[in-house]
């Protein structure tokens, strides 16, 4: 498979690969695959197949979720990334059949990227890594309100925190930062003195748009 019509952001959290996404499709009358797209999968996942992605789906008890170890967090967070590998490269064909220029969110990996589009058709973003740390449960969106929940609701609420911020260290370590940075790609980095206009234009650029 080679997408000539889709354009991948790759990066880290709070980066704003997301909103470029959004603004990049809007701009350019295109489609915006956006962050998790992939939960639009149609049909039921086997479990067997996607033992990451279905982790959540037949838990029983969600604290269990918040309690296992940092590396269990890691070692999920890197089979889940795999297994949604999978899932967009089965729904990419259909999308980009659609003829209009095709802007993804993407969990697919670097060395993927390099197989499947133009060198200047993946976008890297970048965001302090200390930032998910201190804001990860700043965002409104309810699945992180859920987990913060869960997690005041255990016995030490802030034993509980701490363990989870550990498994976040781990995701968003700097050695995952400079994978990303060292990876090939035009990078972006976050500035807040900067507008999501400019932004916007920085993307463009790298994208020959």
């Amino acid at each position: 498979m080679f997408f000539e019509n889709a354009y991948f952001i790759i990066g880290t959290s709070y980066a704003g690969k997301s909103t470029m996404v959004k603004k990049l499709a809007k701009k350019h009358g295109g489609v915006a695959c956006e962050e998790n797209y992939h939960d639009n999968y149609p049909g039921e996942l086997d479990a067997k197949e996607f033992p990451g992605l279905t982790y959540t789906r037949d838990l029983e008890d969600w604290h269990d979720f918040i309690r296992r170890s940092p590396q269990e967090y890691k070692n999920w967070i890197d089979v889940v990334k795999k297994e949604c590998e999978i899932i967009e490269l089965r729904m990419l064909p259909e999308i980009c059949a659609q003829g209009k220029k095709v802007f993804v969110d993407t969990n697919i990996s670097i060395e993927t990227l390099k197989e499947i589009a133009p060198l200047d058709h993946t976008l890297v973003m970048l965001s302090d890594p200390e930032i998910p740390l201190h804001r990860f449960f700043d965002r409104p969106d309810p699945e992180k309100q859920f987990l913060y929940r869960l997690i005041m609701e255990e016995p030490d609420p802030e034993k509980a925190m701490e363990n989870y911020r550990e498994g976040l260290k781990l995701i968003c370590s700097q050695e995952e930062c400079d994978k990303l940075e060292q990876s090939g790609f035009q990078v972006i980095y976050r500035d807040e003195n900067r507008t999501i206009e400019q932004t916007l234009a920085l993307a463009e650029k790298a994208f020959g748009l």
